[in-house]
């Protein structure tokens, strides 16, 4: 016997019928023997739909009604999910964040979780009742309704999961696991049985949409195994555990699970990145600085950054990329302070893609990102910024070219399957 979390996505959750599945699934674990938790997200394009009502009432909004009303589509789908469970003749009651308690900071719309005290979800999960718990919510200590942000669902699942000590978070999504690349893309991709938190994490923060990146770091804390699966299989589909999904697990127990593990995990692709230049910037202590400390202030992440060497006249050029999403505001902030910063011109580019090699055989081979640019080469795609981490090696390049990179990379890597 075993304790699960199991976590359902809003496409999981997006009507009765989908529901009506996710408690067949649900039931079947239990009827196994194992104690069961739930965490449900809101329906498909109901927060959406929520966070308009919002806007609409007013657009200088109080964040703390804001979480008021955003925070309602997970509790409509945790009830209605008890009562399907009830229905089957399952043990089931529904626990908001305040009740459990998920504990969070004050931060609305954007709160971190800080502490869960498990203890009554425990006993009641020991007792065969199925806990079924509204992900992206938790109360701050003044005692009011919290959010954690979009995508928060996942970070409440393996929240739980660490506090429960439960051997395994199961992910149910729209995807069946984690894969070599975008299925969508390369029709040869495979889907890996196994990944590391530091790869998994590498793929979440350069383009993978499988798991949110604040989940991924929260379970390599906690030592959480997360197993990611498919929602939408047949009804007289085997255990989770007999799925072929994706374990995520530490590098220790990776090694002892597969002793022949391929030297790159996965190819991702980016394409909401922006490159801004500034040129002709005087080269001195203090020029960089002036750049990227208003970004820092203004909770812009600035990812690549490349600064040439410095002309004869003691002059550089600052290349660097932001998320799309900040471009405008990036450039106003550096408009600003032209004067203070000193550059000639700034150059902007919207139409760029990061391409990024991920897998922890880079710590032990040579030579992976010379093939990188070497493929890229070979069929002409420019390569416009570098970054690198120990596990990581990504590229700029032309967003136009964006698939042909990535189907390129993944044959030169021998990563194409059957």
């Amino acid at each position: 016997m075993a304790r699960i979390v199991m976590k359902f996505g809003g496409t999981s959750m997006a009507g009765t019928e989908r529901i009506r599945r996710v408690a067949r699934i649900v039931q079947r674990q239990q009827a196994a023997g194992h104690e069961v938790a739930v965490v449900v997200s809101a329906m498909a394009g109901e927060t959406d739909r929520l966070v308009n009502f919002a806007r609409e009432a007013n657009p200088l909004y109080d964040p703390a009604e804001y979480d008021v009303v955003v925070a309602s589509g997970e509790q409509v789908t945790s009830g209605l999910l008890a009562m399907h469970l009830q229905a089957l003749g399952c043990k089931a009651r529904s626990w908001l964040g305040w009740q459990v308690p998920i504990k969070t900071d004050d931060a609305h719309a954007k709160a971190r979780i800080e502490d869960i005290d498990a203890g009554a979800l425990m006993a009641s999960m020991a007792s065969g009742e199925i806990a079924v718990i509204p992900g992206f919510q938790g109360v701050s200590p003044a005692g009011r309704v919290t959010t954690l942000g979009r995508g928060g669902s996942d970070t409440s699942a393996v929240a739980v999961a660490a506090a429960v000590k439960a051997d395994r978070c199961d992910i149910y999504t729209d995807v069946d696991g984690v894969y070599t690349t975008d299925p969508r893309i390369v029709a040869k991709a495979r889907k890996l049985k196994n990944v590391t938190y530091e790869e998994m994490l590498e793929l979440a923060s350069v383009g993978s949409k499988v798991l949110q990146t604040r989940s991924v770091s929260l379970a390599m804390k906690e030592g959480v195994r997360v197993q990611v699966l498919s929602s939408f299989i047949d009804d007289d589909a085997p255990a989770a555990d007999t799925i072929p999904g994706t374990m995520i697990v530490s590098d220790e127990e990776l090694e002892g699970l597969d002793m022949e593990r391929q030297l790159i995990t996965g190819i991702a692709a980016d394409k909401n990145e922006a490159k801004i230049t500034l040129t002709r910037i005087a080269d001195r202590p203090g020029a960089v600085a002036a750049i990227f400390g208003p970004l820092a202030a203004a909770n812009i992440n600035v990812d690549m950054i490349i600064q040439n060497i410095a002309k004869d006249r003691g002059e550089t050029d600052v290349t660097f990329t932001v998320p799309l999403a900040d471009l405008a505001r990036t450039q106003a902030l550096l408009e600003e302070r032209k004067d203070t910063i000193g550059y000639y011109r700034m150059l902007a580019n919207s139409k760029v893609a990061k391409i990024s090699v991920v897998g922890v055989g880079m710590r032990s081979h040579a030579g992976v990102a010379a093939t990188m640019f070497r493929a890229l080469a070979d069929r002409g795609i420019n390569i416009q910024a570098i970054t690198t981490s120990e596990i990581k090696v990504s590229v700029l390049i032309d967003e136009d070219e964006t698939e042909l990179a990535v189907r390129v990379l993944h044959t030169a890597y021998e990563m194409d399957g059957e």
